[in-house]
């Protein structure tokens, strides 16, 4: 038998099925990130997987996003396309993202601080959104992330309109 590895995309994807064999359905969700980043708003942040606090998010990248920064590392994988991410190192990332708010928050205006420097990526490749920087996405092309984070304010949930049904 032998096997053909599809890689899904923004402009080709399939949608999956899932078999549930002696248990309830009810206990299993799934969805599928180029579906959910085909129908989102550019850098709309929505949540395909939850763990506790913890979600994956789908993410539609397309033009410049604003500046982000987080009270905690995230990471962010490029599932489609070529991303480039800004970054800067905050004069005072308290201010900002403060330790008592999880997940990922906007900031106002251009960052205070040192530029760090700029991640290219591309298909598969992962880049640390690291606690005290704040960073933008750029992207020539609509692509596709998911970036894991902490559920927070910006954390977008359409369970009922993205999972299987």
């Amino acid at each position: 038998m032998a096997f053909h590895t599809a890689f899904g995309s923004l402009s080709n994807y399939e949608k999956g099925s899932i078999e549930i064999i002696n248990d309830n359905p009810k206990y299993y969700v799934f969805s599928n990130v180029f579906e959910v980043a085909s129908k989102a708003r550019p850098y709309e942040k929505v949540a395909v997987a939850k763990n506790l606090e913890y979600v994956i998010e789908a993410i539609r990248a397309e033009g410049t996003s604003g500046w982000m920064a987080c009270s905690h590392d995230e990471f962010a994988v490029v599932m489609d396309g070529e991303v480039e991410v800004e970054y800067v190192k905050l004069d005072s990332p308290e201010s900002v993202a403060p330790a008592s708010k999880e997940g990922t928050v906007a900031v106002a205006g251009e960052p205070k601080g040192k530029r760090m420097g700029t991640v290219r990526l591309k298909r598969g490749h992962q880049a640390l959104l690291p606690k005290g920087a704040a960073y933008r996405f750029k992207a020539a092309r609509p692509s596709v992330m998911i970036q894991q984070t902490i559920l927070g304010a910006l954390t977008v949930q359409k369970w009922g309109e993205i999972c299987y049904q």
